[in-house]
């Protein structure tokens, strides 16, 4: 886990040099297990199997972390609840860094993913209720940027240091977002939902500036909350009501979506699958994804909030779809094909192919699922509907980082075709249900689901 402080000039008023500084969530963890492999399994004796467990066992934390998250947030506040997932992320990088044992191995790596999951669902929340709406999507984009970064940092880190040093670079970003939590406000509507009104007022007067005519932002979010208040209780079983049932399934089909497509299973174990495609500098070439990675993804972030949501999407998962198809096609041929050399054509397609699989998903897919679902959710559903979502995220992830070896040893081209099938699946489900959220306030989004 990691954290990108970034200050944001904001021109909703007058008062234009007004900074944000957005706390993020970069996710060194996931890139943590692919270039550590062969260093951890024989310092510890690991089979192959207790590793696979230590690199799944991070989506277990975060499934934890996503439930408890939504409730947390509801009860403490967004900053309340990043705080609870600060301190188990450095006890658990801490673990693993001084670990004798698979044990505390296994522990460090579950509070690192109950602190993911948390903070999974916390970030994206609490950057889409700070934001102005025309700068919400590009600082959405920026939480996923974070996550770039720390994949990046972790393969670059993997070639330098040991795996327990690499451990204990892992927690220096958790305790400055301890420290970076101090300076930054709270979520003026989640003030306003619990009704500290003059806190609330203040909230957004930090956020948008003292000379800043914060009165009509300020009524939309007051309506919207009263409106909630008047209405009854929710329930559990309120979330099958149409208002409720069809964003939420929008929220859970993208972020669903963005797991079966494949994205970890090339992040998790992207340098066997370079070995597998015959390119020899695996490592190097996992570093290489990384970098493109964080360079589109900042790209989007620019882009974002001038093309829209599902323009971005859609042409993200097409690319996907076709790529995952060359990659497999590759495999494919290699495997028919004798060939007299390691690195044959067919493995630099199949690079090739992952390499734009990765632009493709930086432009779209990567981020956007966690902005929208951010969005769509009315506030008095948001941390359950926002929960299960985000927990839905990692249980795929999960699924998927169990049985990626299992495809791949049955066929690995039929395993790259059937995640094509999944993201060419993603085009049509954005194109007939996804609305576009660009330009629009929470509330004027949120109200056109009644």
């Amino acid at each position: 886990m990691g954290i990108t402080p970034i200050l944001v000039k904001d021109n909703i008023s007058s008062y234009s040099d007004r900074p944000y500084l957005l706390i993020t969530a970069g996710f060194l963890q996931i890139g943590y297990s692919s270039p550590v492999q062969d260093d951890i399994t024989s310092d510890l004796s690991l089979t192959v199997s207790q590793y696979s467990l230590f690199g799944s066992l991070s989506n277990v934390g975060a499934m934890v972390g996503a439930i408890a998250s939504g409730k947390i947030a509801d009860c403490i506040g967004r900053k309340g609840a990043l705080i609870v997932a600060a301190i188990p992320s450095i006890v658990g990088w801490l673990a693993i860094a001084f670990t004798k044992n698979a044990l505390l191995l296994y522990v460090g790596r579950l509070l690192t993913g109950f602190a993911m999951g948390a903070i999974s669902f916390t970030v994206p929340v609490y950057i889409a209720e700070i934001a102005p709406k025309h700068l919400r999507g590009a600082l959405g984009t920026v939480n996923q940027l974070s996550i770039t970064i720390g994949i990046m940092l972790a393969y670059l880190f993997g070639l330098l240091v040991s795996w327990r040093l690499l451990a204990v670079i892992g927690l220096v970003p958790s305790v400055l977002l301890l420290i970076g939590l101090c300076i930054i406000p709270e979520s003026p509507r989640w003030l306003a939902k619990i009704g500290r009104e003059s806190d609330f007022e203040a909230s957004l007067r930090a956020l948008r500036g003292p000379d800043a005519d914060i009165s009509v932002e300020e009524d939309e979010i007051k309506t919207a909350v009263e409106a909630n208040q008047q209405q009854t209780r929710f329930k559990i079983s309120d979330l099958i009501e149409r208002r409720y049932a069809l964003p939420l399934t929008i929220g859970i089909g993208l972020l669903l979506l963005q797991q079966l497509s494949g994205i970890n299973a090339i992040m998790f174990y992207g340098t066997y699958i370079f070995k597998s495609a015959g390119v020899s500098s695996s490592k190097v070439a996992n570093l290489g994804l990384g970098a493109i990675q964080v360079v589109m993804t900042a790209f989007t972030a620019w882009l974002m909030d001038k093309a829209g949501r599902r323009l971005l999407l859609m042409i993200s998962a097409g690319g996907m779809a076709i790529c995952l198809f060359l990659v497999g096609l590759a495999f494919f041929l290699e495997t028919h094909v004798t060939a007299a050399s390691d690195e044959t054509p067919y493995s630099i397609l199949a690079l090739t192919g992952v390499l734009v699989y990765i632009v493709s998903f930086s432009l779209g897919i990567g981020a956007i699922p966690w902005i929208i679902m951010s969005e769509i959710l009315p506030v008095n559903v948001k941390d359950v509907g926002g929960s299960i979502a985000t927990l839905i995220n990692w249980l795929s992830s999960f699924a998927v980082t169990m049985t990626v070896n299992l495809l791949l040893e049955w066929s690995t081209s039929g395993t790259f075709w059937i995640y094509a099938l999944v993201a060419a699946f993603t085009v049509l489900f954005v194109a007939l249900w996804v609305p576009e959220t660009k330009g629009r306030t929470l509330e004027e989004i949120q109200s056109s689901f009644q």
